[in-house]
């Protein structure tokens, strides 16, 4: 046996490598296995105005589309990884459908956080706070939820900018540390502290809440 061994690439190295070469079939099997964490980043990024007119199923389609039309030309010269450059072409399926059914509404000033590098709705405290309520409790009496959520829209507004981008990331569209690096520019090592620090943050301004589970998975 020779001293060096051989690493075996991974079924989506495989599926990968078929697509820049051309197999249209290879690219379709890649964005299935993707697809459930896209609709999740849809359904968080979706303005609440919108989650009774648009489908994060359907803007998912349609990054689907986009995704097969640019692949070639816009993702094979590139350096980025395949679900980054996925999230970037849901990103701007997602403005677009802001743009058409929002127009000048689109900025709701105040409660605005951004979490994204180039073009992608930004995600609203109400959004996030709605999101990690449903991981934390399931209050019986709807006066105690708005209470809760009051509580934890005013600790995440209260987090630094970057601390929340990283949550967002990181906790809530389940992003890996290399892929929230790539999408905010930094190196894995500090988005890794960048996001321990902002979990602690986020508990000590939270406090004890019911059923209380903001540990990754």
């Amino acid at each position: 046996m020779g001293s060096e061994m051989s690493v075996c690439p991974t079924p989506d190295e495989v599926l990968l490598e078929s697509a820049k070469a051309g197999d249209s079939g290879s690219l379709a099997m890649l964005f299935e296995r993707h697809r459930g964490r896209l609709e999740r980043i849809a359904r968080l990024r979706l303005d609440r105005r919108l989650q009774r007119r648009v489908d994060a199923a359907d803007v998912v389609r349609e990054t689907y589309l986009a995704a097969r039309k640019n692949f070639a030309a816009q993702f094979v010269p590139s350096n980025m990884s395949f679900f980054v450059w996925l999230r970037t072409e849901l990103g701007e399926k997602l403005t677009d459908a802001h743009r058409l059914h929002l127009g000048s509404e689109l900025r709701d000033t105040g409660t605005e956080i951004s979490l994204h590098q180039g073009a992608s709705p930004q995600v609203t405290s109400v959004s996030l706070a709605e999101q990690l309520l449903g991981r934390l409790t399931n209050p019986s009496h709807a006066a105690m939820r708005v209470e809760l959520k009051m509580r934890v829209q005013e600790a995440i507004n209260s987090l630094d900018p970057q601390d929340r981008d990283m949550l967002a990331l990181r906790h809530f569209e389940e992003l890996s540390n290399s892929e929230a690096a790539e999408v905010l520019g930094i190196r894995a090592s500090a988005a890794c502290t960048r996001y321990v620090r902002a979990l602690k943050r986020l508990k000590d301004v939270i406090g004890e809440l019911p059923d209380q589970r903001l540990g990754k998975k």
